[in-house]
């Protein structure tokens, strides 16, 4: 039985024993079949009634569950000299049926609508290391813009990018000696979490790179200068060119991009505030572009925000480079959605979602983690995440022999477990994707199974 579960939540505080020991069971049984439903996963009446009661308990609250994880994510960090924080939002609505509730007819819907913000430690290589921090709330309805325009940030859901960059400042205080990068699409485009990196004492403060989405006003004193943020880095002489793979979307196939890159630093006039004001602020920025893009495609283009410095090439295409991270959050975001069928959880209460959302927060980390790590070292012993039974069976299953005495490459076995899951493994195919994994990673857990109790019956019969 893989201790990969056990290994996650020794940091474990849930007040009682039993309940900490159920917490890594389930993450286990759950992680096995992500999915399955909750019943199906945990394979009997007694197993399923002890979920349940494990999701009623005030005890197990999203916070606790996520902390251990957290502790070991931590640990990962450490050992790694730059960590990027990838923040962001993602929908996790749910349409509910108003008739059985006595609400409306059976044609009656209600939108219940939920939102998720986690940080996703990553390598500048795209290893997952894990979930740093949390947030999830649900929207009680639409605020108008008119009366968001009279509220401070932290009144608003914008809050929640300002508090993963303190987060991660607190986080960089405990790691000197690794560097810590908060990254944020263009919702995190906040002048007061420009500002709030100069309140932090260099030694204290995590770098952040950020999407720009507004043309934002400059201070500057020349009549023929530019007065707005996109025409000072259309003005800033070109660097040099680099390539950006675009990732594939719907109707949207993946490509190589050549871009150019120019970087300045440039004066942000403060925006206006209701009853405060804000200082002006110097703030670097790198512009990639792709000039001449092919016929109907859309033009990359990212205006990356940063404290990072920007003065020479090499400076402005890392901060593009570890900008391209920020993608692996949206693959993160489909693991679980899809991959873990989170949208398919029916648990009656926000009490009941909250705990097993964060124990599937986990298990799509460690889909994550598998598939990149294999990616960035394929050539390490795969018993550093495979338990012995696990890539033997894989081994048995797919190449129809017996295994070999010492353990093949962590690349080898991820393959193995991709193709169990749909992956063809053909000299033209790129490597495995999260879909083919996960699907791997629950089949496997049968074949563990199904060979474990051959060799039992094999061991009677001697």
């Amino acid at each position: 039985m893989s201790n990969w579960a056990e290994e996650e939540v020794q940091t474990a505080d849930l007040e009682d024993r039993r309940l900490n020991k159920r917490l890594a069971l389930l993450l286990e049984r759950l992680g096995e079949h992500p999915q399955l439903s909750i019943p199906a996963a945990c394979g009997g009446w007694k197993e399923t009634m002890g979920a349940y009661r494990f999701f009623d308990n005030d005890k197990a609250t999203f916070k606790k569950i996520l902390a251990p994880h957290r502790d070991a994510t931590v640990e990962r960090m450490k050992s790694s000299p730059v960590v990027l924080l990838a923040q962001d939002t993602t929908e996790y609505d749910e349409n509910i049926c108003l008739g059985p509730k006595g609400l409306g007819t059976l044609k009656e819907m209600a939108k219940h609508a939920r939102r998720l913000h986690p940080t996703i430690a990553f390598t500048p290589s795209r290893i997952c290391l894990g979930v740093v921090k949390a947030a999830y709330w649900a929207r009680d309805g639409a605020s108008p813009r008119q009366a968001r325009r009279h509220k401070g940030v932290d009144e608003k859901e914008s809050r929640h990018w300002l508090e993963s960059y303190q987060d991660s400042c607190a986080l960089q205080a405990q790691m000197p000696d690794s560097l810590l990068v908060n990254l944020a699409d263009r919702e995190g485009d906040i002048y007061e979490w420009f500002v709030e990196y100069q309140d932090y004492a260099p030694t204290a403060r995590a770098e952040w790179i950020v999407r720009a989405t507004q043309n934002r006003d400059l201070l500057v004193e020349p009549e023929n200068a530019a007065k707005w943020l996109w025409s000072a880095l259309d003005q800033a002489p070109v660097m040099g060119y680099t390539e950006v793979n675009v990732k594939s979307r719907p109707n949207r196939a993946a490509r190589l991009a050549h871009i150019t890159v120019r970087a300045a630093t440039v004066p942000l006039k403060p925006p206006a505030r209701i009853g405060y004001r804000l200082p002006a602020l110097n703030i670097n920025a790198v512009l990639a572009r792709e000039e001449t893009p092919p016929a109907g495609k859309e033009t990359l283009e990212w205006l990356l925000l940063t404290s990072l410095p920007v003065a020479s090439f090499e400076q402005a295409t890392t901060v593009v480079a570890w900008y391209g991270v920020r993608w692996c959050i949206e693959v993160y975001f489909h693991v679980l959605k899809s991959g873990c069928q989170i949208k398919r959880l029916h648990l009656e209460s926000e009490e009941r979602l909250l705990p097993c959302l964060a124990l599937y927060m986990v298990i799509a980390w460690r889909v994550l983690f598998s598939l990149m790590l294999a990616r960035a070292a394929p050539d390490m012993d795969c018993e550093i995440i495979f338990d012995p039974q696990e890539w033997r069976a894989a081994y048995i299953v797919v190449k129809r022999c017996p295994p070999p005495l010492t353990p093949p490459r962590l690349g080898e076995v991820i393959r193995l477990i991709a193709s169990l899951g749909g992956y063809f493994a053909r000299k033209h195919d790129g490597p495995p994707g999260a879909k083919a994994m996960w699907i791997g990673l629950q089949r496997l857990r049968d074949f563990v199974i199904a060979l474990d109790a051959q060799q039992d019956v094999a061991m009677r019969c001697v």
